[in-house]
Protein backbone atom coordinates (compact mmCIF):
# COMPACT_ATOMS: atom_id res chain seq x y z
CA UNK A 1 0.00 0.00 0.00
CA UNK A 2 1.29 3.72 -0.36
CA UNK A 3 2.01 5.89 1.84
CA UNK A 4 -0.62 8.12 1.03
CA UNK A 5 -3.12 5.26 1.32
CA UNK A 6 -1.64 3.25 4.65
CA UNK A 7 -2.42 7.45 5.95
CA UNK A 8 -5.97 7.87 4.60
CA UNK A 9 -6.73 4.06 5.66
CA UNK A 10 -5.68 4.45 9.57
CA UNK A 11 -7.48 7.67 9.29
CA UNK A 12 -11.01 6.78 7.74
CA UNK A 13 -11.14 3.63 8.28
CA UNK A 14 -10.10 3.04 11.97
CA UNK A 15 -12.06 0.21 12.71
CA UNK A 16 -10.47 -1.65 9.97
CA UNK A 17 -13.38 -2.83 7.54
CA UNK A 18 -12.63 -3.62 4.32
CA UNK A 19 -13.60 -1.11 1.52
CA UNK A 20 -11.53 0.26 -1.63
CA UNK A 21 -8.02 1.30 -0.51
CA UNK A 22 -7.63 5.09 -1.83
CA UNK A 23 -4.17 5.93 -2.95
CA UNK A 24 -2.96 2.57 -3.42
CA UNK A 25 -2.19 2.87 -6.86
CA UNK A 26 0.07 5.04 -8.99
CA UNK A 27 -2.87 6.95 -10.01
CA UNK A 28 -2.85 10.68 -10.65
CA UNK A 29 -4.34 12.87 -8.13
CA UNK A 30 -7.30 13.21 -10.79
CA UNK A 31 -8.14 9.26 -9.91
CA UNK A 32 -7.39 9.19 -6.83
CA UNK A 33 -9.84 11.92 -6.11
CA UNK A 34 -13.22 10.01 -7.75
CA UNK A 35 -12.19 6.84 -5.41
CA UNK A 36 -14.53 5.95 -2.42
CA UNK A 37 -13.90 6.10 1.10
CA UNK A 38 -10.82 4.49 2.15
CA UNK A 39 -10.51 0.92 3.87
CA UNK A 40 -8.31 -2.14 4.57
CA UNK A 41 -5.22 -2.15 6.42
CA UNK A 42 -4.85 -2.40 9.87
CA UNK A 43 -5.37 0.85 12.27
CA UNK A 44 -4.46 1.81 15.74
CA UNK A 45 -7.30 0.26 18.19
CA UNK A 46 -10.22 3.24 18.70
CA UNK A 47 -13.67 2.79 20.15
CA UNK A 48 -16.95 3.84 18.31
CA UNK A 49 -17.23 6.43 21.47
CA UNK A 50 -14.46 8.29 19.95
CA UNK A 51 -16.97 10.49 17.86
CA UNK A 52 -14.90 8.99 15.25
CA UNK A 53 -17.65 8.66 12.59
CA UNK A 54 -20.32 11.84 12.01
CA UNK A 55 -24.50 11.28 11.67
CA UNK A 56 -23.99 12.18 8.33
CA UNK A 57 -21.63 9.01 7.56
CA UNK A 58 -18.03 10.98 7.37
CA UNK A 59 -15.73 9.67 9.60
CA UNK A 60 -14.33 13.26 11.48
CA UNK A 61 -11.25 13.25 10.76
CA UNK A 62 -10.48 15.68 14.05
CA UNK A 63 -12.30 13.41 16.48
CA UNK A 64 -10.08 10.53 15.46
CA UNK A 65 -7.03 12.10 15.46
CA UNK A 66 -7.26 14.09 18.71
CA UNK A 67 -8.68 10.53 19.71
CA UNK A 68 -5.48 9.01 18.55
CA UNK A 69 -3.29 11.98 20.29
CA UNK A 70 -4.74 11.42 23.58
CA UNK A 71 -3.70 8.00 23.67
CA UNK A 72 -0.15 8.56 22.77
CA UNK A 73 2.45 9.11 24.85
CA UNK A 74 4.03 11.95 23.07
CA UNK A 75 3.07 15.60 22.31
CA UNK A 76 2.35 15.20 18.59
CA UNK A 77 0.60 18.18 16.65
CA UNK A 78 -0.80 16.65 13.41
CA UNK A 79 -3.57 20.12 12.86
CA UNK A 80 -0.20 21.63 11.20
CA UNK A 81 2.49 19.04 11.08
CA UNK A 82 2.89 15.81 8.79
CA UNK A 83 5.67 14.55 10.17
CA UNK A 84 4.01 14.21 13.58
CA UNK A 85 0.82 13.19 11.72
CA UNK A 86 2.57 10.31 10.30
CA UNK A 87 4.32 9.64 13.89
CA UNK A 88 0.82 9.76 15.36
CA UNK A 89 -0.62 7.35 12.81
CA UNK A 90 2.77 4.98 13.50
CA UNK A 91 3.89 5.84 9.70
CA UNK A 92 7.40 6.15 8.98
CA UNK A 93 7.74 9.78 9.24
CA UNK A 94 11.28 10.46 7.94
CA UNK A 95 12.73 12.51 5.30
CA UNK A 96 12.55 9.81 2.52
CA UNK A 97 9.60 8.23 3.40
CA UNK A 98 8.13 12.39 3.13
CA UNK A 99 9.86 12.58 -0.18
CA UNK A 100 8.23 9.55 -1.23
CA UNK A 101 4.96 10.97 -0.21
CA UNK A 102 5.78 13.72 -1.63
CA UNK A 103 6.29 11.38 -5.19
CA UNK A 104 2.91 9.87 -4.35
CA UNK A 105 1.73 13.16 -4.60
CA UNK A 106 3.30 15.16 -7.62
CA UNK A 107 5.29 17.52 -5.73
CA UNK A 108 6.90 19.94 -8.12
CA UNK A 109 8.37 22.12 -5.37
CA UNK A 110 12.52 21.26 -4.42
CA UNK A 111 12.32 17.78 -1.95
CA UNK A 112 14.92 19.03 -0.32
CA UNK A 113 13.32 22.30 0.89
CA UNK A 114 11.85 19.87 3.49
CA UNK A 115 9.99 23.15 5.51
CA UNK A 116 8.14 23.82 2.54
CA UNK A 117 7.66 20.16 1.46
CA UNK A 118 6.11 19.54 4.64
CA UNK A 119 3.69 22.22 4.62
CA UNK A 120 2.70 21.13 1.05
CA UNK A 121 2.21 17.39 2.06
CA UNK A 122 -0.21 18.23 4.85
CA UNK A 123 -2.14 20.40 3.25
CA UNK A 124 -2.71 17.71 0.42
CA UNK A 125 -3.17 14.72 2.97
CA UNK A 126 -5.74 16.71 4.32
CA UNK A 127 -7.55 17.50 1.02
CA UNK A 128 -7.17 13.83 0.02
CA UNK A 129 -8.68 12.96 3.42
CA UNK A 130 -11.71 15.06 2.61
CA UNK A 131 -11.66 13.80 -0.93
CA UNK A 132 -12.00 10.46 0.36
CA UNK A 133 -15.10 10.96 2.50
CA UNK A 134 -13.17 12.48 5.84
CA UNK A 135 -15.04 15.35 7.50
CA UNK A 136 -12.33 17.63 7.97
CA UNK A 137 -12.18 20.91 10.80
CA UNK A 138 -12.87 24.00 8.29
CA UNK A 139 -9.38 25.88 9.77
CA UNK A 140 -7.34 23.02 8.15
CA UNK A 141 -8.76 23.60 4.60
CA UNK A 142 -7.39 26.11 2.35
Amino acid sequence: MSLLGSIVSKILNPFGTSEAKAGESSAKPSETQAQPSSGGGSAPASTPTSGGTSSGGQVDVEAVLNDLAAKNSQKLNWRSSIVDLMKLLDLDSSLHARQQLADELHYTGDKNDSASMNIWLHKQVIKKLEENGGKVPADLKD
